[in-house]
């Protein structure tokens, strides 16, 4: 029983290795990236692929997430609450700063964005919904990890993690006092650690019992971000709180949300 738990697993670890390549591999690149034994990987990605979830892309032997997944991706979304509330509340967000306007989430140890409304201006600066990025590089982590201890956090995020792509980096203490500042406020803004030019807000997407869902996010230019800070601000903890109200059964006021 232990063996068929392993290779489920080992099964899933495939998928989120092929999710974070974003592009095809042959089995022996997939052995490799995740130092698994070659003859299990071959045997499962042969499985994947017999059952379509997994799809061949050349003669060579590559092979990349296949069509079943959208289809399941698909129904998902139809019963998945967050996602389905979350549409109209963007949607607001963006009319009311201009900017795109974000649903972002925790994806095991990183962070992601799960759905997006893009903003009217003639160039975008967001992350692609679904890449997913290491926690303390964005202001949402801050808030998603609000409920865990210390020790948790430290267990969680990977010690590279701290480092950011511009080359400079973060203390794990550093880090966690900002979460504690940031989850007793509800909200966290900084300048964006990708480039020079952009700052990120966020506001949390809480449940019943306080715990930390999801958030709604912008990144807009720093100029802008620093000349309506207090709207940005304002707007966003607003839509956290009208999500989170709309999750545990409010709908009449996010109608009336939608509307102004």
């Amino acid at each position: 029983m232990r063996t068929k738990e392993r290779g489920l697993e080992r099964a899933f670890l495939i998928l989120d290795y092929l999710c974070a390549a974003a592009e095809p591999k042959r089995p022996i690149e997939i052995a490799i990236g995740m130092e698994a034994p070659k003859s299990s990987i071959y045997e499962l990605v042969g499985l994947l692929t017999a059952v379509g979830v997994l799809e061949r892309t050349d003669a060579e032997g590559r092979v990349f997430l296949g069509r079943k997944l959208h289809y399941w991706g698909i129904n998902y979304l139809k019963g998945f609450d967050v996602t389905r509330h979350a549409r109209p509340v963007l949607e607001w967000i963006t009319a009311k700063t201009r900017e795109t306007s974000q649903l972002c989430m925790l994806d095991g140890d990183k962070y992601h964005v799960a759905m997006m409304n893009e903003g009217n201006r003639p160039f975008r600066i967001s992350s692609d919904v679904g890449e997913r990025i290491p926690i303390p590089w964005t202001a949402s982590g801050r808030l998603l990890l609000g409920h865990l201890s210390d020790q948790q956090i430290i267990d969680l995020v990977p010690p590279k993690d701290f480092t950011f792509s511009n080359g400079g980096s973060i203390a794990p203490r550093d880090f966690i006092d900002s979460v504690r500042k940031a989850w007793a406020e509800k909200f966290f803004s900084f300048d964006s650690i990708a480039d020079n030019f952009t700052h990120c807000f966020a506001a949390p997407v809480l449940d019943a019992e306080g715990t930390c869902l999801s958030t709604v996010c912008i990144v807009a230019p720093k100029e802008d971000a620093m000349a309506h800070y207090d709207d940005y601000r304002a707007t966003l903890i607003e839509a956290g709180r009208e999500l989170s109200r709309r999750l545990d059964g409010g709908d009449a006021s996010s109608q009336e949300l939608a509307a102004e």
